[in-house]
């Protein structure tokens, strides 16, 4: 991919995800009540890749559709993200988002509560706009999106109260919590532009493979990122004693001291801010950076392996460009 072909993906997709942005922020406009829809209008306005709509407006151009075929359905998939966020946040008590206090701590949680609800209702209204004579089969795609969200927080819940947790079962988990929204995302796009059966699962593919390799890559980050640029405290996931892809795999590859000392993290749910860099050096001795890196290509590589039953180059590049630009957090 030459850089020219680079730049001209980047001015597209920040030329649509402007127009995503302007249209996001008509939506709560003219609604009322406004003690429901300001709560909602500032959830959205919190900004970000905006990816997910993205990915729907990218599938449909895929499969030969213009753009504004597929808007509505491009806001109701961020309207459904933004309403799992709601709820991320209050389960994990969470203070801040991308740096702004988060719905329930602005407000209050009943607020918080209803304002999500109000995102999925209108998602679906959204979603219904840009539905055709294949409405039945679209809404069946978003509504396995959502289940499976809620399914995969679930297990992750679940998680923190299990003293071991296999990599396949944790690999599940993330399907479901991070990767399965990707996947719907490019399947809607595509289903409303009409896309063949391979092409809509080439896309599928697409989404849940960067969806994995997006998770994994996180989970990198949080131990080897510069704080300041990461946004987030370094280490936190050892902090809060959650299990990620390098802490169960360490666990697996560990033995005498090292093994003690993860199974310490087990007991005590967690570990002090100044062990961080202890647990960093056991992970490096074990090799999970390594080992994590190469899951993130593995992922990458059958994500883009996927875009060859695309008919055109240019589609194919745009959606390699994302999702190499994802796992080294270009922007």
């Amino acid at each position: 991919m030459n850089p020219k072909s680079i730049k001209e993906y980047k001015k597209l997709y920040n030329s649509q995800r402007k127009i995503v942005e302007e249209k996001i922020s008509k939506i709560f406009v003219a609604r009322e009540p406004r003690s429901l829809y300001e709560p909602s209008a500032y959830l959205l306005k919190s900004g970000g890749k905006r990816l997910r709509p993205l990915l729907v407006l990218l599938s449909a151009k895929a499969v030969g559709a213009k753009f504004s075929s597929a808007y509505n359905a491009a806001l109701a998939v961020e309207l459904l993200h933004n309403f799992t966020l709601v709820h991320d946040d209050i389960m994990d008590n969470a203070d801040k988002r991308r740096g702004r206090l988060t719905l329930h701590k602005k407000y209050d949680t009943n607020t918080a509560i209803i304002a999500g609800d109000s995102l999925l209702s209108i998602a679906y209204e959204f979603l219904l706009k840009d539905c055709n004579g294949n409405a039945k089969k679209i809404l069946e795609t978003f509504n396995r999106g959502l289940i499976e969200v809620c399914e995969g927080q679930s297990l992750d819940k679940e998680f923190e109260t299990r003293n071991k947790v296999t990599l396949n079962e944790y690999l599940e988990m993330i399907r479901k919590k991070t990767a399965a929204m990707a996947e719907m995302c490019c399947s809607v796009g595509a289903q409303l532009a009409g896309g063949s059966k391979s092409e809509i699962k080439a896309l599928e593919d697409y989404g849940r493979n960067i969806g994995i390799a997006f998770q994994i890559q996180d989970d990198l980050l949080d131990i080897t990122a510069d704080e300041a640029e990461f946004g987030k405290v370094v280490g936190g996931d050892l902090i809060e004693g959650k299990k990620t892809f390098l802490f169960i795999k360490a666990f697996e590859k560990a033995k005498n001291d090292d093994k003690r000392a993860l199974f310490e993290v087990v007991l005590n749910k967690g570990i002090k801010k100044h062990q961080v860099e202890e647990y960093k050096q056991i992970y490096e001795r074990l090799g999970v950076l390594t080992d994590a890196k190469n899951s993130i290509s593995k992922y990458t590589e059958a994500a883009v392996c996927s875009l060859k039953k695309l008919p055109r180059k240019e589609d194919i590049e745009i959606f390699q460009w994302i999702a190499y630009s994802l796992i080294e957090r270009i922007k």
